[in-house]
Order: structure tokens, then C-alpha cells, then sequence
């Protein structure tokens, strides 16, 4: 393999810089020493470069200088140019991600390593596990400057063995300055941190959000070499935002090495100066809030108790402004239309914030974009905010809406307005759509009114990255509800400048970055076909025990494909195509005489056992699976169809065929 000859001087000058900072030469000199007076008789004072090197290797030298030279980083699928084809059929259940890295000397990159955990104090009991045993793990997902990263998982203990290093290239996204290499000055005033989160996946691939921690990085600039040492502690979330869960151990090292390091003081002063600045736009903010909320009261005394939201606790228990969890976010080619990015959303596991004790309050926990992401399930809440942010990059005019539904059940959803003034709400939950035609109260009984197909009651208030609104029309009510949002007497609106000061990006604040999307990392065909494969013997198994023989029809079994991604178009598109052509193949399969029966169900999980245990709690499934009669034909078909963040749509079809006898 040969190099261009300028990236060939990059290479001989990176392993150049490694060799001076390992001291490799002093080395070299001690063992070429040693092995003269060691190993040479007085009358061959001649050493060939085979016995050098020979002594380097045995002392272990070699081997030292190549694990230094080698950068792992995690790479998105979607920056890769072309993906190498699996040779056989096997996938890892968590494909490798990590690949060399090459570095171009004209940029500036932080290597953060995590070297190990301690005092994960809830795991102190777990056992070790026994090699190849399914247990519990961490995984560590970090952000930083529109770059994501993911750690290998290792098992949980009260000493995780984190061992990872990620390369962070801190001038990402800049624009114009890309050749330009930074010094440590310019670096100070990138105050964007590092966002890491901790994900705990139990043995049935649950997932939990442990920790998730706003690193610091610029203390690097500062440290003597360009190299420190930080003990991080983690918090837990939510009810537990003030319990220590772990301490993880991190080294941060600036490459190349800066040629002049700040002193202490100044980056510490840098760093008191963005926490004022940041607080006293909070303080003003909240000062003005306060005082919108007292003229909202009293438009009408019964506005209190109106759902109108104007902060929410994020993961860590920090108030946050509701606008902040916005932001117009493209997916780039991973979603093309608003309607897929709904589908997307709505596959999303759903999970309320957990709550410890009874008492059935709802816990607020509104989840900041990346531990939603990375925990891969969340909140209506968080649901409502992805789905906003998504249809803001494809450009419509979208809201979050927060009033009720059913029983005066608290829920959030998601609104956009026409630019011809049609109002269509979004369930994020469903991906359904519902068109808004408001109710007249004052008009004659006679005249036929809309009938409400939404499920929603009530609304409170609507808001987005650059607007709130409050509703202060004399109902709440969403059947009559107007959304003329420029008319003051319906709509009260904050001032944008006031959201703009804590809620933009690129301020001082302490609003975090969002992190662009990452395209799957499951294989559909691979995963579809092992769903399968379980689910005909978790089938043969529970014939067997009811004492039934099976046999599969795997024409039929494939005849069921068109259906599935029938389906799935319908829940995208709202489109219903390809039945008459899945009928015609039924009617073609089955001969007279002989019954067909189907059963399509629809999960966002890929673990079949579970699917298959939901199946059997469905009497039209349980009566095809434990389907009795004379040539009784079985067929199952599974389709996977991925998104982004590795969320999918799993359909699973169930059917049979069976001579009908009276």
C-alpha cells in the first residue's frame, strides 16, 4: 500500500511527536547498552540490527510503542462511504463501531479516554460473569460539537472496566476556519461541553438512563502538557438527581500538543464569567415570567389552573425553559418527508418517568435530546419535542401543545399550522393526524357541527424554539378553540426576545447542544429473519405441548410480505396500497375446500419470546397458533423495518390454512 508523500510526512511526524513523548530513543540506548555488556563475548563487539530488535521485542518495548499508536473512534454509519458486507449471516447483537482513526495534523482534537469506573455502589453485590453469560451493561454515549460516540458495553459492577478513547475534532463545525489550526485562546471560547450519558441494558435489553453529566473540557487548556486527570461523580436522574451513582475516571490530552498552555487563573475566570453572564439572563428571564404569569391571571381568575407550562425539570432536576427543549433539527437522509419523521417518533419506545413509592402522581422529568435518543425510549413529553423539532427542519410552522386528554389525563402533542391557516395536531405517541375544524358556540342549534376525531380535551398553552403562547379564550376546551395566534385576545404570547435571550443557540447558556441523528445499526433482513426462525420454534414448541403436530408452508409464509409492508406505508403515509394483489395470492393459495385465517400484530421491540407471549393474549392469534382440522398448513412472516437510532417497526403476521370439515 503506498502513500501520497504528504501523508506519508503526516505519518512519519505523528509517530515522530509519539516516540519523543514515550522517550522511546532513551529506552533504546538502556536496552543497546545492556544487551552489549549482557550478551556479547569481549571478541564480537559487532550487534546486527536482527539482535536489536530481537532485544526490544522480549523487553516488550515494541509492543508499547504500537498499542500508543493506535486511536480508536467511533464513527456514525452514516459518515462511512461504503459499509463492508457481512461474509456470512452472523451479526453481533451490538455491531463493532470502533475503527482506526486517521488524524490530520492541520486540526485540533481532544482525546478523552475513560480509564475504568469505581464506587458504582449499587452493583456492589453482582457477581462476577461467567464468560459468555448474558449479564447487565453500561454504555457510555457522549456528544460533542454535532459528533456522537458510543462505548463498548462492559458489564455492570462496582467497578466497571471502562477502557475506550474517543477523538473529539474540536473544530467540527466551524465555518472558514477549518485550515486554520486553533491555539488554546480561541479554544477557551468554545464553551460548548461534552454531554455524556450513562445507559444501563438489564439481560432482556431494557434500557435505563443511569447518569448524564455536562463535562467541562477546557480545564485541558490549562494543564501542564496538555494532559489531566479528572475524577468525574455522577449523579443519578430524575428523584435521584442528588445521589451519587458512580465516579468515572477520565484523561483528557489536547493533539497535537499546544504550543503555549494558559495559565490556571484565566481559564478559571473565563469560566466565572459564563456562569454569571448565564445566570443573570436566567434571573431576568425568570423576573419577566413572573410577570406574564401575573397579567395571565388576571385576564381571568380561572386561568390558574390552566395548563401552562413555561419551565420543566430536565433528567438532572434543572429548570429549564420549555422553549430550550426546541430546536429546528434536520435529519439530513435519514428521514425524507414529515410524515416518516412522525412514524419515526411514534417507534420510539414509550415509557413514563418511574416513580418511587405510590400515590400515582406523575413524575416530570422532560429528558434533553440525547439521553432520549441514546435511552431509546421516553415520555409523551420527550416524544412531542423530537417530533416538533423534526417538522421545524422540514420547515413547517409546528408547536407543542400542552392541555389533556381523557379524565383530565395531562398530555402533550404536536400542531402545525398551514400557511393557508389549516391546523393539524400530530399525535408523536401514534404518528396519527387529525385536521382541527373548531366548534361555533354561538351557532344555531340546527347547523351541524364538526365531530372532534382527537382525542384531546383541553389546551393550555403552545410553544416552540421562538414563541409562547398562552390560550386565555373564555373556554380551554380544544373543540372550540381558535388558532388565530396573532389575535391577543385569544393567544397572550411572551416576548420573543425574552425566550431568545436564555433559549437560542450559540449564547452563553445552559441550554444544551442538540445532537444530530445516527442511522441504524440494524441489519433488517439479518434481524427479521432470526424473529422468524424463534418465533417457528417457540410455535412447534407450544403445538407440541397441546399435542399437535406442525407443519410450515413457507409459500404461504412469504406470501404474507406484501401485507407487512402494506402496512407499514399506511402508518408512514396514511396510504392504503397492495391488498388487491396480497388477496389475489391468498385466493391462489388456498385451495377450495380449505380456510385461510390471518393475524397481523405490530411491535417496537425485537424480542421475539415477548412478542410471542403478547400473540398468545390475542384469541384470534391463540386460535391460529393452536389451529386444529385436517391439513393444517402454519406460516409466520416477520419484517423489520429500521429508522434512525436504531428504533424499528416490527410486524409479525401469524396464519394458516386447514381443510374445512362439518
Amino acid at each position: 500500500m503506498s502513500l501520497p508523500p504528504e501523508k506519508a510526512s503526516e505519518l512519519k511526524q505523528i509517530i515522530h511527536q509519539q516516540l519523543v513523548k514515550m522517550d522511546v530513543h532513551g529506552r533504546i540506548r538502556e536496552v543497546l547498552a545492556e544487551t552489549i555488556r549482557e550478551e556479547l563475548a569481549p571478541e564480537h563487539q559487532q550487534l546486527s540490527t536482527e539482535d536489536l530488535i530481537k532485544a526490544l521485542r522480549q523487553r516488550g518495548i515494541i509492543d508499547d510503542v504500537m498499542k500508543e499508536l493506535k486511536f480508536v473512534t467511533d464513527v456514525n454509519e452514516k459518515e462511512r462511504t461504503s459499509a463492508p458486507k457481512p461474509s456470512t449471516h452472523f451479526v453481533d447483537r451490538e455491531p463493532p463501531v470502533l475503527q482506526k482513526t486517521n488524524i490530520d495534523p492541520t486540526r485540533r482534537y481532544l482525546y478523552l479516554q475513560v480509564l475504568g469506573g469505581k464506587a458504582f455502589l449499587e452493583h456492589l453485590q453482582e457477581p462476577e460473569p461467567l464468560p459468555g453469560q448474558i449479564c447487565s451493561t453500561f454504555t457510555l454515549c457522549l456528544h460533542f460539537r454535532n459528533q456522537r460516540f458510543r462505548s463498548k458495553p462492559v458489564p455492570c459492577a462496582c467497578e466497571p472496566d471502562f477502557r475506550d478513547g474517543f477523538l473529539l475534532e474540536v473544530h467540527k463545525d466551524s465555518l472558514g476556519d477549518g485550515s486554520k489550526m486553533v491555539d488554546a485562546t480561541t479554544m477557551l471560547s468554545i464553551c460548548d461541553p461534552v454531554h455524556m450519558v450513562l445507559i444501563k441494558t438489564d439481560t432482556f435489553g431494557e434500557t435505563t438512563l443511569v447518569a448524564s453529566y455536562f463535562l467541562e473540557w477546557r480545564s485541558v487548556l490549562a494543564a501542564e502538557n496538555g494532559i489531566t486527570n479528572v475524577a468525574v461523580e455522577l449523579l443519578g436522574v430524575g428523584t435521584e438527581s442528588k445521589v451519587s451513582v458512580g465516579i468515572l475516571n477520565i484523561r483528557l490530552e489536547m493533539y497535537p500538543q499546544l504550543n503555549k498552555t494558559l495559565s490556571p487563573e484565566i481559564t478559571n475566570t473565563q469560566f466565572a464569567l459564563e456562569r454569571q453572564k448565564t445566570a443573570e439572563k436566567e434571573r431576568l428571564f425568570l423576573v419577566y415570567a413572573k410577570q406574564w404569569w401575573r397579567e395571565y391571571l388576571q385576564i381571568r381568575p380561572t386561568h390558574n389552573v390552566r395548563l401552562v407550562k413555561i419551565f420543566a425539570q430536565d433528567e438532572n432536576g434543572v429548570n429549564r425553559p420549555v422553549c430550550s427543549y426546541i430546536r429546528p433539527l434536520r435529519a439530513g437522509r435519514l428521514l425524507d418527508t414529515p410524515r416518516q419523521a412522525a412514524r419515526f417518533v411514534s417507534v420510539l419506545g414509550y415509557e413514563r418517568a418511574p416513580v418511587i413509592g405510590g400515590g400515582g402522581g406523575k413524575q416530570e422529568q422532560w429528558c434533553t435530546l440525547l439521553a432520549f435518543l441514546c435511552r431509546n425510549k421516553g415520555d409523551c413529553e420527550d416524544h412531542a419535542n423530537l417530533l416538533c423539532s423534526l417538522l421545524l427542519g422540514f420547515g413547517l410552522e409546528a408547536f407543542v401543545c400542552v392541555g389533556t386528554k381523557a379524565k383530565g389525563v395531562p398530555h402533550t402533542w404536536v400542531m402545525t399550522r398551514g400557511t393557508d391557516g389549516t391546523i393539524t395536531f400530530w399525535e408523536s405517541l401514534t404518528g396519527h393526524r387529525y385536521i382541527h375544524r373548531p366548534i361555533n358556540p354561538d351557532d344555531p342549534p340546527l347547523v351541524e357541527q364538526p365531530k372532534p376525531l382527537y382525542p384531546y380535551r383541553t389546551i393550555g398553552c403552545i410553544f416552540n424554539h421562538q414563541k409562547f403562547l398562552g390560550n386565555c379564550q373564555p373556554s380551554d376546551a380544544v373543540e372550540v378553540c381558535v388558532f388565530h395566534l396573532h389575535d391577543e385576545s385569544k393567544w397572550k404570547p411572551m416576548s420573543g426576545e425574552a425566550i431568545k435571550s436564555v433559549c437560542s443557540p450559540g449564547t452563553t447558556s445552559s441550554v444544551p447542544p442538540f445532537p444530530p441523528l445516527c442511522a441504524s445499526t440494524i441489519d433488517a433482513a439479518v434481524t427479521s429473519n432470526e424473529i422468524e426462525l424463534q418465533l417457528r420454534i417457540l410455535v412447534s414448541e407450544h403445538r407440541k405441548d397441546l399435542g399437535l403436530s406442525t407443519v410450515w408452508d413457507d409459500h404461504l409464509s412469504y406470501l404474507l410480505s406484501p401485507a407487512l409492508a402494506a402496512y407499514e406505508l399506511e402508518r408512514t403515509t396514511s396510504i392504503s396500497a397492495g391488498n388487491e394483489e396480497f388477496q389475489d395470492a391468498v385466493r391462489r393459495a388456498v385451495p377450495d375446500g380449505h380456510t385461510f385465517k390471518g393475524f397481523p400484530i405490530h411491535f417496537v421491540y425485537r424480542n421475539a419470546r415477548r412478542a410471542f407471549a403478547t400473540c398468545l393474549r390475542s384469541p384470534f392469534c391463540e386460535e391460529i397458533i393452536c389451529c386444529r382440522g385436517d391439513q393444517v398448513r402454519l406460516a409466520v412472516r416477520v419484517r423489520v423495518f429500521t429508522y434512525p437510532e436504531s428504533a424499528c417497526a416490527v410486524w409479525i403476521m401469524f396464519a394458516c390454512k386447514y381443510r374445512s370439515v362439518l
